[in-house]
């Protein structure tokens, strides 16, 4: 099968041979790069039939509703492991034996605090910047202050900014939220675990003492888990086309965080709330539904159904479990999260959200998880870039491992004028 080849035949061209690649899952794909020489390229906006890279880090089948971090399916991941293990993992390509996870989880914790000095850029910030804005701003910063990790020509200099970055990515998170509120910077603690200590950080103040809920802890791993890669999505392609350039990793991981920050990939729960606030009370939603049915009406139920995944969002009944977990611990009486869970029984048994498969997806749950534990929503895209730093870094780094890797440089269909005389101003 090595040697299959596809035929494609071109105007005033006699027919062409393309290598057929293969890969261990999913789509054949056809080698199309050197079609260009025969004077044509292909059409394909949103990459919806464009493999862009090859890629050892994560498989989905959208159909299926499979989900694999380096082989490992996401539901056992985030039921038997734990988030720095599975970092470990993308960044590696095997689930660490307990030596090289012990190893590995002191040295992320030897590098959880910051540089002073970078305190102070978040003055330059007015009060109600949203967090996005400020950790966009202050990852790219990061440059300024680590420089002896730069050169991505050196494998270990690669290695060390992956290091940093994901042991630094809560400790700006948490920064960026205290900041906002008006509270002091609360330092790491190295004595907890990576989803404990960013809760601390969070939610600590000076004045009292601060005890991570196991249960909470335990919930936030797991959404860190369901968040850590997503295969070639726009801000890992954003990481990716940056990074193809030599951008040193800081500027690329800012990149992915300003690409993460659109509404259409990692505001989605956030959208979320806003919706599950607009509808506001559960008499209201029998109303709101029959307008989600409504082809006319402009109005959509968020947190259902995804693009990628037809069939079920695999990483929806794991976070659906935590999520019931959390609001049992902290019985918290909220009128949105009762809206959450009347529309959540609703998808589950109604016809039409059955029939189209509008199942209940991971930024539902994680949403009305981030809401119980007091997290504003202007900090869930924060948390979701937290999340994804280590899936970006490491497809940051398999680039750049890869032999003979090119700058990215898309091609386009021009539809503009065609060539014509440049016409003085006093003539036009």
């Amino acid at each position: 099968m090595a040697d299959l080849k596809a035929k494609l035949e071109l105007p005033g061209n006699d027919a062409i041979e393309l290598p057929v690649k293969q890969g261990t899952e999913g789509f054949d794909v056809i080698d199309i790069s050197k079609l260009g020489s025969k004077g044509y390229f292909t059409f394909d906006p949103g990459f919806l039939a464009t493999a862009s890279c090859e890629s050892a880090i994560t498989y989905i089948d959208g159909d299926q509703g499979i989900l694999l971090h380096r082989g490992y399916p996401i539901e056992q991941l985030a039921v038997e492991s734990s988030y720095l293990e599975l970092c470990y993992a993308l960044l590696y390509g095997e689930l660490p034996t307990k030596t090289q996870f012990d190893e590995f989880m002191s040295t992320v914790k030897a590098h959880t605090m910051v540089h002073e000095q970078l305190a102070f850029f978040f003055r330059g910030f007015r009060r109600d910047a949203h967090p996005m804005a400020m950790l966009c701003g202050v990852t790219g910063a990061l440059s300024a202050f680590y420089q002896d990790s730069l050169d991505v020509n050196d494998a270990r200099h690669r290695e060390i900014a992956a290091y940093r970055l994901v042991s630094k990515m809560p400790t700006l998170a948490a920064m960026c939220y205290k900041y906002s509120i008006g509270q002091p910077f609360v330092y790491p603690r190295n004595d907890l675990s990576y989803a404990g200590n960013f809760l601390s950080m969070m939610f600590a103040v000076p004045c009292e003492e601060y005890k991570v809920n196991p249960i909470i802890e335990r919930a936030m791993d797991r959404i860190f888990i369901l968040h850590a890669d997503h295969e070639q999505n726009a801000s890992t392609s954003t990481v990716r086309l940056a990074g193809s350039s030599g951008a040193n990793p800081f500027a690329c991981i800012a990149a992915g965080i300003a690409s993460l920050w659109g509404p259409a990939h990692g505001g989605a729960n956030e959208a979320c709330l806003r919706m599950l606030e607009e509808i506001g009370t559960v008499d209201r939603i029998p109303e709101f539904i029959e307008r989600a049915k409504d082809k006319n009406d402009s109005f959509r139920l968020m947190g259902f159904g995804h693009r990628v995944y037809k069939n079920f969002d695999p990483r929806a009944k794991v976070m659906r479990e935590t999520c019931h977990e959390v609001l049992s611990e902290l019985k918290v009486n909220d009128p949105l999260l009762d809206v959450a869970m009347e529309l959540e029984r609703i998808a589950l048994n109604d016809e039409y959200f059955i029939s189209k498969k509008l199942y209940p997806n991971v930024d539902f749950y994680s949403g009305i998880i981030m809401k119980a534990i007091g997290i504003p929503t202007s900090m869930f895209t924060v948390i979701f870039a937290l999340a994804r730093t280590v899936g970006w870094i490491s497809h940051w780094k398999e680039m750049l491992d890869q032999p003979g890797h090119k700058i990215s440089r898309p091609r386009q269909l021009y539809t503009g004028e065609k060539s014509r005389d440049f016409v003085s101003i006093d003539k036009r």
